[in-house]
């Protein structure tokens, strides 16, 4: 028998279960069907969420695998995972860190398989995050050709795993990885307010919002939040209100102290932080030559002085020590920072470089006689060196976020006679600061240091301040006399003192008769 389907029951009856509640008087909606509908949903969406975030980190981590074999970093692990094309910032950061942590486990795993030796080695980065999240991560539906063929090779994994834990003779990765983890101290956390935008008291006031905040009673604009605080999400950091600067990082450009209206170079400048603290610094006014000679730091030291809304600031794509000392463009130049490339050894832990392979090798060998940090030292010489030949500049700051030797005094020791030829000498950059350039020439106390350990990062200043172009050529009681201390000057001065010294041998000699 055939029912007509408005007369079939049964149709009638679902109708009426699937019917919205406002067609069912006297009903109540049955939550089963978008229940389920809402789980599966939300399953789809961390799925979704899960497969970009595995390919973001894949980047992020080639990135930094990359800069890490040829020791020329494009950026820290942090500014890669917060840069603006990173979308699911906390998840892949997590992703990358714990990847990162157990890479020396999961290369020796994947060797075991030959999983690499084929085509996949083309997303070999890939392949070590999906395999983190085999082997290590949540029990999440993996979608994705990769995620598909490795988890079809699941079983395959976790045998050549249990191997590697027969072999070491432990029980679990946790004893593993305790071979190759080290141990980061926890630290407060220091932002600084970017006066451009923003005054200190109102940050402070929408800060403290979310967490603790004190002000810094050294750095001026800087705050002081909790260990473990959390603010790249933050609204007022997203708008370039305040930057998440280390205070030693923050120090620098304090000990320039420039002037607003002075016309001052920032030699390496990317990423710009520094440079867009200057403009603070400056409150706008005057002009910025930010020069960076890495292409893709370019972008970044561009997005950076979007951010923070500094106006004087032009950005010559270059090398630093190419720029023509002589060219009028930079005849004004009166103020020149200077924060060459360097090791990073003094930030090290703040920038995860703990986790990447060459930490534990730069370990085995004293890094501070390494080739690497030799030839560093010598183009921050002769960056130094470049920067002290501007005719009329003032006043240069040389840093670097380094704790050898080599890369510090030894570099301002060998270029101290060439300074003083220029009518330099050393300033001390916050007097009150307690550590200061090691004993190992006279005048290294002028100099300043940072401790990873006590100060969060380790960082190093000099600063240079050429000495008045003036010299006392008469004295009175009453008043003192000033010429100009140039060639002409200096025979003039020769000339009279030759004179004088004749006249008063020759008055000697009378007196002795």
């Amino acid at each position: 028998m055939y029912y007509n389907q408005q007369d079939n029951p049964v149709r009638e009856a679902e109708r009426s279960e699937m019917a919205p509640p406002e067609k069912k008087a006297g009903r109540a909606w049955p939550a089963a069907a978008p229940r389920r509908r809402k789980r599966m949903e939300s399953r789809n969406g961390v799925e979704r969420s899960a497969y970009f975030a595995r390919r973001e980190a894949a980047k992020v981590l080639r990135s930094a695998l990359q800069g890490d074999a040829r020791r020329r970093a494009v950026g820290s692990i942090k500014s890669l995972v917060y840069s603006p094309s990173v979308r699911n910032k906390k998840a892949t950061f997590a992703l990358v860190c714990q990847t990162l942590k157990h890479l020396p486990l999961l290369k020796e795993v994947l060797a075991a398989t030959n999983i690499l030796s084929g085509k996949w080695k083309r997303q070999e980065e890939l392949v070590y995050v999906i395999a983190y999240d085999v082997l290590f991560g949540q029990d999440i539906a993996m979608s994705g050709p990769v995620e598909k063929f490795l988890m079809f090779r699941k079983n395959e994994l976790q045998s050549a795993l249990a191997k590697l834990y027969v072999k070491e003779k432990v029980k679990s990765v946790e004893s593993l990885l305790l071979e190759y983890q080290t141990p980061v101290s926890s630290k407060p956390r220091y932002v600084r307010v970017n006066t451009l935008k923003m005054d200190i008291d109102t940050a402070m006031h929408e800060l403290g919002k979310a967490t603790t905040v004190m002000k810094d009673d050294l750095v001026p604009d800087m705050l002081v939040v909790p260990t473990g605080t959390d603010l790249h999400d933050h609204p007022l950091v997203m708008n370039g209100s305040v930057f998440l600067q280390g205070k030693a990082s923050s120090m620098v450009a304090v000990a320039l102290c420039p002037k607003p209206g002075w016309q001052v170079l920032d030699a390496c400048a990317a990423p710009g932080n520094k440079t867009a603290h200057l403009a603070a610094l400056m409150r706008g006014q005057g002009k910025i030559i930010a020069c960076e000679l890495n292409e893709e730091r370019v972008k970044v030291l561009r997005t950076s002085i979007t951010k923070s809304g500094a106006h004087n600031v032009d950005i010559i794509h270059g090398d630093f020590l190419k720029l023509d000392t002589k060219d009028p463009k930079f005849s004004k130049v009166c103020a020149i920072l200077l924060d060459p490339s360097c090791s990073g050894s003094g930030i090290s832990a703040e920038r995860l470089d703990n986790l990447l392979p060459s930490y534990s090798q730069d370990n085995d060998i004293d890094a501070a006689k390494s080739q690497r940090v030799k030839k560093l030292a010598a183009f921050q010489r002769k960056a130094l060196v470049h920067a002290l030949s501007f005719p009329a500049v003032e006043r240069v700051v040389y840093s670097t976020c380094s704790i050898h030797q080599t890369e510090n005094e030894d570099v301002i020791k060998s270029v101290l006679p060439f300074a003083a030829s220029r009518n330099f000498e050393l300033a001390t950059p916050f007097p009150q600061w307690p550590r200061r350039g090691l004993p190992v020439f006279e005048g290294s106390e002028h100099l300043l240091r940072t401790d990873p350990t006590e100060d969060v990062e380790g960082f190093f200043i000099a600063l240079f301040v050429r000495k008045q172009f003036k010299k006392k050529i008469l004295r009175r009681k009453t008043r003192e006399i000033y010429l100009p201390f140039g060639k002409i000057s200096a025979m003039w001065m020769r000339d009279i003192t030759i004179k004088r010294r004749k006249r008063w041998t020759m008055l000697d000699s009378r007196m002795i008769i």
